[in-house]
């Protein structure tokens, strides 16, 4: 049996572009699930496109830094950043915080609980979660993440965890790939998860593309593809958009790679689908 690729694109709801974006991947056949941001600019934008196009797996993108919470904010006063209102604005801040024991689990597992029922009222069926920036690498965060998937009946979580063949390719910087090759040490702690063991949870095999953020252009997309292995099931983690007014009002480092992204996708995924032993492209409600 060949490879299954899922191919996914993060932050759906940021804007109106990026919504735009995975509505017209999906409808090519290049994109086959999108990880959806209960706190996103764009919610009730991409709730509709997500109903326009039910062949797209839809998760849940939790969000834990940089951006505004849907819990109360007095409800989860450990992941909040100075202004008492909304998350840490930085990566480095949340993870000082995280390490040095300062955000309760109780918190991770009450806000990610909140961002998965705001979509669940909004009627979509999640197929798994992922986080935004990866902060499920970690125990602290993975743990009540994976107890609020079992509990709500989500079956899936993106593995955080890029496998060797693919960082073996060197994509992106060198400062990126040292620090994905430094935390595949927390690999085996998130692989032991009890959730795993009783398949009450399931996961990919890796997550492929996440040192080439920023980088992943039409080369390195194509790249990448060559190098699926004749097994195995992995997702590919992508970034596409639009760089449109919308999104100058967001903080966030991609901004004309979005457009990039999106171009790739629509050129090359066509293209490795054509040659022998192609991955077969599933979403997370395939696992």
């Amino acid at each position: 049996m060949p490879a299954r690729l899922i191919l996914n694109a993060d932050d759906l709801g940021l804007t109106r572009g990026v919504n735009r974006a995975v509505a017209e991947l999906s409808a090519a056949g290049v994109l086959t699930s999108a990880t959806l941001m209960a706190c996103g600019q764009a919610f009730d934008d991409a709730v509709e496109v997500a109903r326009a196009h039910p062949i797209l797996g839809v998760g849940c993108h939790i969000v834990l830094t940089d951006g505004e919470p849907v819990s109360p904010p007095a409800s989860i006063p450990s992941l909040l950043g100075p202004d008492g209102r909304s998350f840490r604005p930085r990566l480095t801040h949340f993870l000082q915080a995280l390490l040095t024991g300062r955000i309760r689990s109780g918190d991770i597992a009450r806000e990610a609980l909140a961002q998965i029922e705001k979509l669940q009222r909004a009627g979509i069926r999640i197929t798994h979660l992922d986080s935004h920036k990866h902060t499920h690498l970690f125990p602290m965060v993975s743990r009540p993440l994976l107890e609020v998937a079992e509990r709500t009946g989500i079956r899936a979580i993106r593995s955080p965890f890029e496998p060797s063949w693919s960082q073996s390719l060197a994509q992106g910087g060198t400062s990126r790939r040292l620090a994905i090759r430094a935390v595949a040490l927390l690999k085996p702690a998130f692989d032991g998860a009890p959730q795993f063991g009783s398949e009450a949870v399931r996961t990919p095999d890796g997550t492929i593309a996440i040192s080439a953020t920023g980088n992943l252009d039409a080369d390195a997309l194509a790249q990448l593809l060559r190098a699926v292995p004749a097994e195995g099931t992995y997702e590919l983690c992508c970034h596409p958009g639009y760089n449109d007014a919308d999104l100058d009002l967001i903080t966030t480092r991609l901004r004309e790679h979005r457009n990039v992204e999106r171009e790739a996708l629509l050129a090359e995924v066509p293209r490795a689908l054509t040659q022998p032993n192609a991955p077969t492209l599933i979403s997370y409600a395939d696992l």
